[in-house]
């Protein structure tokens, strides 16, 4: 995944026995596994080697980070497989309504749509204690793979403007369903609501944190040659 640097750092103003982190490390390991299946599906749309190879070591960097969540909710008295299969329709409904159909859909959901999750899941992680926010943006780490995203997009809508309108659309699709698919986790988990409370000024403010979300794709978005 691309995490983003935090906005600002703030004091952490919850405990770390605090339901939600259970909930939060929980919903995490379940992305890690949808990512994993989805990255190893669409590397077969690769049209050459290098393209499956990158897909596939992002792949296994999904897999290593579902075993650190796994392993620091066994240490909290979880069950990692229970715990995350509650999250199951929220996440599959996400990849299901955001099946790429091209290699280069393929792309830009693998470094924009994992992106957003990341604003969202570190944002929440400024309010953490520090124990249980090193677990997160260890997760939400970047790990280096999807910067060949940008360089193969941005080639192919330099030379196509109909390409860049189409993966443009593509990528304002997969913003408004991973907005739709937030509020849905939200409305379904109280724990994680608290979570989202707890932020002064940050996720307190539940639409500026989604006007936020617009804005860094806004961002990746140039980056990717899309705007």
């Amino acid at each position: 995944m691309t995490a983003p640097q935090p906005a600002a750092e703030s004091a952490a103003s919850i405990s770390a026995d605090h339901p939600g982190v259970n909930e939060l490390f929980a919903l995490l390991a379940y992305g890690e596994v949808a990512a994993f299946y989805r990255l190893t599906d669409e590397a077969r749309m690769a049209p050459d080697l290098r393209g499956r190879i990158n897909m596939a070591s992002m792949a296994a960097a999904e897999m290593a980070h579902y075993d650190m969540l796994r392993d620091a909710l066994q240490a909290r008295g979880v069950d990692v497989v229970p715990a995350m299969s509650r999250y199951a329709s929220a996440l599959e409904n996400y990849h299901r309504l955001t099946t790429p159909s091209t290699w280069l859909e393929a792309l830009v959901k693998t470094y924009v749509g994992d992106a957003l999750a990341a604003d969202f899941y570190l944002e929440i992680a400024d309010v953490l204690p520090d124990e249980v926010a090193a677990v997160v943006r260890g997760v939400l780490s970047e790990t280096g793979h999807s910067q060949f995203v940008v360089a193969e997009v941005r080639d192919a809508v330099t030379t196509s403007g109909r390409q860049r309108s189409r993966l443009a659309l593509w990528s304002r699709r997969l913003l408004g369903e991973a907005i739709t698919q937030a509020q849905y986790v939200l409305a379904d988990h109280d724990e994680l609501v608290d979570l989202v409370l707890a932020g002064p000024g940050g996720l307190g403010q539940v639409a500026d944190f989604f006007d936020r979300l617009q804005r860094t794709h806004d961002d990746r978005m140039h980056q990717l040659g899309l705007a």
